[in-house]
């Protein structure tokens, strides 16, 4: 085990890696106080050797990692590599590839949704993960022994994690049903932090298009401003305090603060009059441009027992076939399916229409029934 602090010798070490079949890799990364995570330490477990990176050494060049981590050859090992991806996109403009996620693998395996990774390392590896230092500073240095041990137990545990799911994949003939979760999280548009669709993660309730091409506009620039000033959203504008200037479409500063939240304090006479200006300018931009809430009286038209048919129906098949429910279809997935017969959503595709979306649309048909045998609900299919 050891600590690497400079170039000389992670290059080093990345070229005795070059030729691993796999790397297991963990990161330790802060987020709290800005917008882009703040790398502090790699940790990478290879057959016979494992290593911690540390990405905040003095003068630490992390070419030669970011040039392993997009070596084809080597598959890169993570569990929910989600923040993990994003972080080596946003160091370098390229991704991990080709990737395992020990999660996703574990989802298709039978694990249940979203399986943490201690219960996957005790099940697998027989292991315990020490979880006391979960909320260490891992920007502060020097990097104590305990640290240290704490965040090399991940990978080293990982490696092991990775055989047994590799296997069971392997002996199941469900390695496609990976891949296609693995095109995701490798796809660089999966990262991209679009300004003009950041409103969609504010939580609202308003139906006003005009309401919402504000919303929309404010999102936008808060996004801009938290990108370029490396600070949280928040930290410029709460989610809060956006929708009630949308909603309230202010026209003056006193009208501006008199607003729930807002103060001279929090948002200074410059930024005021930005906000202003973007108020203003979106209730002028065409009406044709403003986004469209879904029609509240929308949900009244679903088709509510076929639904709940249709949740059975996904509940019965991943418990017959043991993969996770969540892998295959969201609510909103089965609700769309419940609609449409041609909703566009993963269910309807690839290996989840052959184990689920098939059956789902023959149950609307009526070319499928369920019953009740006791204790377990059974499908029956119909003749003819």
């Amino acid at each position: 085990m050891r600590l690497i602090t400079d170039t000389a010798a992670l290059a080093a070490f990345c070229r005795r890696e070059a030729g691993s079949d796999f790397l297991a890799v963990d990161t330790e990364f802060l987020r709290d106080k800005t917008y882009w995570p703040v790398l502090c330490l790699v940790q990478i477990a290879g057959a016979g050797e494992a290593v911690a990176v540390d990405a905040l050494a003095p003068e630490i060049d992390l070419t030669p990692l970011l040039d392993l981590m997009a070596d084809a050859p080597v598959r890169k090992v993570f569990h929910a590599a989600r923040q993990d991806m994003e972080i080596f996109h946003h160091l370098g403009g390229r991704l991990p590839s080709p990737i395992f996620d020990t999660q996703v693998a574990a989802m298709v395996c039978g694990f249940g949704d979203s399986v943490g990774y201690d219960k996957l390392v005790a099940r697998l590896a027989g292991k315990r993960i020490d979880k006391s230092l979960r909320f260490t500073d891992w920007s502060r240095r020097p990097l104590s022994e305990k640290m240290l041990d704490y965040a090399m137990s991940d990978v080293i545990h990982l490696r092991v994690v990775y055989e047994k799911l590799a296997g069971e994949l392997d002996r199941s003939g469900r390695e496609t049903w990976l891949a296609a979760e693995m095109a995701v999280l490798t796809d660089p548009a999966t990262y991209r932090q679009e300004p003009g669709e950041a409103w969609r993660r504010i939580k609202t309730r308003m139906r006003n298009p005009r309401h919402l091409a504000i919303l929309r506009a404010l999102a936008a620039w808060r996004e801009e401003e938290a990108q370029t000033r490396n600070l949280p959203r928040n930290r410029i504008v709460r989610d809060e305090t956006i929708a009630e200037i949308a909603a309230h479409e202010p026209e003056t500063p006193d009208e501006l603060f008199k607003l729930r939240g807002l103060s001279h304090q929090r948002m200074g006479g410059r930024t005021a009059e930005r906000v202003l200006e973007i108020v203003r300018a979106a209730r002028a931009s065409p009406e044709r441009d403003w986004p469209r809430a879904e029609p509240a009286d929308a949900g009244a038209g679903r088709p509510g027992p076929a639904v709940e048919l249709l949740k059975v129906l996904l509940k019965l098949k991943c418990e017959e076939h043991r993969v996770a429910q969540k892998l295959v279809a969201s609510a909103d997935d089965v609700e769309a399916i419940a609609r449409d017969d041609d909703a566009d959503v993963p269910a309807l595709h690839g290996w989840r229409r052959e184990l689920y979306g098939a059956d789902a649309l023959a149950l609307k048909r009526g070319e499928l029934a369920l019953t009740a045998d006791g204790r377990k609900v059974r499908v029956l299919r119909r003749d003819g």
